[in-house]
């Protein structure tokens, strides 16, 4: 967005530079108690003390004072499916059976344009609620939706990623295209919304049972034609859909030998879940840099297993971390921290508030090889920032009165904060949360 008047935030400001390798890793972050931002035309043109910063500001220059609170980059959540906002806290079994009983009726409903729309409001209304200023969505299988889905995201100006559904099989006949149709609409898609404002395309075959291998080759023609754009698919989140891809695709040595024999797999590639990973198939992610990722309150909510995180980057596999709304419970990424916490506490891993924090900025942007754009506070980054307060409910300001330290106080935030902890949340300088 440009033709903004300067603005000049001030309070206190957290970035990283790399992953903390433990609390006393200063060295990966910057933390300034007086800092300030100078946003210019959506860009962060400075970043600094705030006294060295004011005297760069332009005489127009309009001060926000958001002290005591810190500033941050905005969250960036990894995946998400915009089709199921109402499908959120819907009771199941387990996955597959999840994905019949609501998601797939659901997600019928958005070939309509106006209920589209109308659930694209809500969605980012929910995303900047919780400080969330970039996420990478799953749309449904209809173009009507994903031109609802960037077009909120342009009246906002956010950066956002996401594409059409790719499914030809095991879906309702309302849902399923073919791979020619699949290739033909998500081409046209990518042709209109990629890198048209802040739009990421992203192409989407849904997962190796709802696609044939004839659409999988289209969605691997797709990605060498368009090397820049990202994929995004699920794998190895539940044992009832390993077993079925197996049946599936009899000839591939494992789920993730489905998608190596496409094409799919690469840095750009988004793989959600990883739960159960097999050596062979971690070895295949760390050659390819294909990311795995964490959907903590999915995990739990549908009962599919624990992510190892310390297992998959010991292996040098890319990790991030999402809410998997609305198989995940919360579009909050405090809340998911809070639970991917937990599930790490289970297997005796234990994420310090730093990594949290990194993970949910600089890491997830690393992980979309956007950090030039997003995810720190270096000059020339785009202003997409959250404002936290960690006394924002009684519980919280009684806690903090005991809090000596930033680690603390992160976690704090981490443990107990929600939508009422995030003060403001600015995308390309602009501020969204009323």
């Amino acid at each position: 967005m440009t033709d903004q008047v300067p603005t000049l935030l001030r309070g206190r400001l957290l970035s990283f530079h790399s992953a903390p390798a433990g609390p006393q890793d200063t060295a990966a972050y910057s933390y300034l108690e007086d800092g300030a931002l100078l946003l210019i035309d959506g860009k962060i043109a400075a970043q600094g003390a705030y006294d060295a910063v004011r005297v760069q500001a332009p005489e127009n220059v309009r001060t926000v004072d958001h002290r005591p609170n810190l500033i941050l980059p905005g969250f960036i959540d990894t995946h998400i499916h915009f089709p199921q906002a109402q499908v959120i806290a819907s009771w199941a079994d387990q996955l597959l059976d999840w994905l019949n009983d609501y998601t797939f009726p659901a997600e019928m409903r958005f070939a309509d344009k106006a209920h589209s729309a109308r659930i694209a409001t809500e969605f980012y209304d929910a995303l900047v609620a919780q400080g969330t200023t970039t996420a990478v969505a799953y749309c449904s299988s209809h173009p009507a939706s994903v031109d609802a889905y960037f077009e909120e995201a342009e009246r906002r100006g956010m950066l956002m990623l996401g594409g059409k559904t790719m499914m030809d099989r095991n879906a309702p006949a309302e849902l399923c295209d073919t791979p020619q149709s699949a290739y033909d609409d998500s081409k046209a898609l990518l042709a209109k919304w990629h890198g048209r404002g802040r739009a990421h395309y992203v192409i989407t075959p849904r997962f190796a049972i709802t696609s044939t291998p004839q659409q999988l080759e289209a969605a691997g023609t797709l990605l060498k034609e368009h090397p820049g754009c990202h994929l995004q698919t699920h794998i190895n989140e539940n044992h009832n859909e390993i077993a079925l891809t197996r049946e599936l695709y009899p000839d591939a040595a494992h789920y993730l030998g489905v998608y190596e024999s496409f094409g799919l797999l690469g840095p750009k590639t988004l793989l959600g879940h990883c739960i159960h990973m097999t050596g062979p198939e971690m070895r295949i992610m760390r050659e390819t840099g294909s990311v795995a990722v964490f959907c903590p309150t999915s995990n739990l909510f549908l009962g599919s297993g624990l992510f190892d995180k310390a297992g998959l980057e010991g292996a040098g596999i890319r990790t991030a971390i999402a809410t998997d709304v609305g198989g995940g419970t919360s579009y909050s990424m405090l809340r998911t921290l809070d639970e991917g916490y937990k599930i790490l506490q289970l297997q005796r891993q234990r994420m310090h508030p730093l990594t949290g924090f990194y993970w949910a900025t600089r890491g997830n942007a690393d992980a979309l090889s956007l950090t030039d754009r997003i995810g720190t506070l270096d000059a020339g980054s785009d202003a997409d920032l959250v404002v936290l307060d960690a006394r924002a409910t009684p519980p919280m300001a009684l806690r903090m009165e005991t809090v000596e330290t930033l680690s603390e106080e992160l976690f704090v935030l981490q443990t107990l904060g929600d939508d009422r902890a995030v003060v403001q949340t600015y995308a390309a300088g602009q501020a969204l949360k009323v």
